[in-house]
């Protein structure tokens, strides 16, 4: 009985550690791309960045603290995390972003007409959930009061 019982903490603790480990690589792929999207305009940062956050905060307190805290990217995640607030500027920048994509999709690509038509509702459905999410508190506060 002992040595079943020490066998299952022994698997519980390796796959806690394999699922830490892969929590850790994910986090830091994600803020890699989101790094990527700091310097290529065509690549979103934000939605990176929060996918590197969730990570850590599963897998690095520390590295979850700070990417939350960050000087310059902190402000943003805080926002979003307290007051699910997308800013103006993020909103127009996606929604023109997937508008140009689409637009390239139906008049450059030989897609059949089904698969542009769902990849034009993701958008709609994307663009509905942005654009219905406050841009700012004064936004927030308004919609409460």
């Amino acid at each position: 009985m002992a040595i079943s019982s020490s066998m299952s903490q022994d698997s519980t603790s390796h796959h806690g550690a394999l699922a830490r480990g892969t929590y850790l690589f994910l986090g830091w792929l994600f803020f890699g791309l989101g790094m990527l999207g700091v310097l290529l305009p065509v690549l979103p940062t934000t939605p990176f960045l929060l996918l590197a956050l969730w990570a850590f905060s599963r897998s690095s307190e520390r590295l979850h603290h700070w990417l939350y805290h960050h000087r310059s990217f902190g402000p943003t995640l805080q926002r979003w995390h307290r007051h699910r607030i997308i800013p103006l500027h993020a909103k127009l920048f996606i929604v023109l972003t997937m508008l140009a994509s689409l637009f390239y999709l139906v008049r450059f690509s030989a897609v059949p007409a089904v698969f542009t038509l769902g990849v034009a509702l993701v958008m709609l459905s994307v663009a509905s959930y942005l654009l219905t999410r406050p841009s700012s508190l004064k936004a927030l506060k308004s919609r409460t009061d």
